[in-house]
């Protein structure tokens, strides 16, 4: 009897705790971080961690399942999640906590803001505050472990700038090529300039025209580096690296990786060590 009520109990325990879930990988290490052992909830991650920025998106029968068994949803916000906009109307019900509340966004010339918030840090701490208020609100009686899990969090992101701030402020250049539009935050936070963008739309090859203006851009700069993606095709930027003679780097913008705690503080930390080479 006892081995038999052992067995019920280890299948559908976690069916008895609410699902939080996030909308996608940066969201999701937040939410990790936040709501790490809290009881009565497990954490999920609505897209798969390859799934990069969510720009073109479409919701799977696998991420409609994981949405309909949830209790509360994570969205990074700033339009980037669009693709849920018709699975909200079938699940009325659901609480949404929208971590880019209050942030103001930086908006192109088309008058469309760029979602890209949390490759700042500090725009990345305003998330996670924003997402253990969000927890608090929704499960009051746990809010003291949210608080005190979001205090720890805070402080290593705090620690994070500050490295990264008295790392980059000598840097003798100051001007990026970036893969897309994932760093403005990033470079304003840390006064760097980000002088050209290879490829506007992730996955859409720049014509032949467009990679000739880079080509161009590169040599008007003087730029001693190019910033790849590890999410997304080199194929563009290498042709520019050769015609230029300029090194390809790398720069993540944390859409994918390991599901770790500290997953985002060491992917900023490499991006740290590939922006100095870069820039040096």
């Amino acid at each position: 009897m006892l081995a038999l009520s052992a067995c019920r109990a280890e299948k559908t325990a976690p069916d008895d705790r609410a699902l939080i879930l996030s909308s996608f990988y940066p969201i999701h290490l937040a939410v990790r971080n936040i709501a790490r052992d809290v009881p009565g909830v497990r954490l999920a991650n609505l897209t798969q961690p390859g799934s990069g920025c969510l720009h073109d998106h479409a919701l799977t029968p696998d991420e409609m399942v994981r949405l309909e068994r949830s209790r509360v949803l994570v969205i990074s916000g700033l339009g980037l999640e669009s693709f849920l906009d018709s699975a909200r109307v079938r699940r009325p019900g659901l609480r949404i906590i929208d971590a880019s509340s209050g942030i103001q966004p930086i908006v192109d010339t088309h008058g469309v803001a760029n979602p890209h918030v949390w490759v700042s840090i500090r725009l990345a701490m305003v998330q996670a505050q924003n997402i253990a208020n969000g927890l608090c609100q929704w499960d009051p009686p746990n809010a003291p472990r949210y608080r005190a899990n979001a205090q720890v969090y805070l402080e290593a992101l705090r620690l994070l700038h500050a490295d990264m701030a008295a790392a980059l402020r000598s840097v003798p250049r100051r001007d990026l090529i970036t893969f897309h539009e994932a760093f403005p935050y990033f470079a304003r936070e840390f006064g760097l300039r980000v002088v050209g963008v290879i490829e506007r739309e992730p996955g859409s090859e720049p014509s032949a025209g467009e990679l000739a203006d880079s080509i161009a851009l590169v040599r008007r700069t003087g730029v001693r580096a190019l910033f790849a993606e590890p999410q997304y095709s080199p194929r563009a930027i290498e042709t520019i690296a050769r015609a230029t003679g300029v090194p390809v780097r790398t720069l993540d913008p944390v859409v994918s990786g390991p599901d770790e705690d500290d997953a985002y503080l060491r992917l900023m930390r490499a991006n740290l060590i590939a922006l100095k080479a870069g820039l040096e």
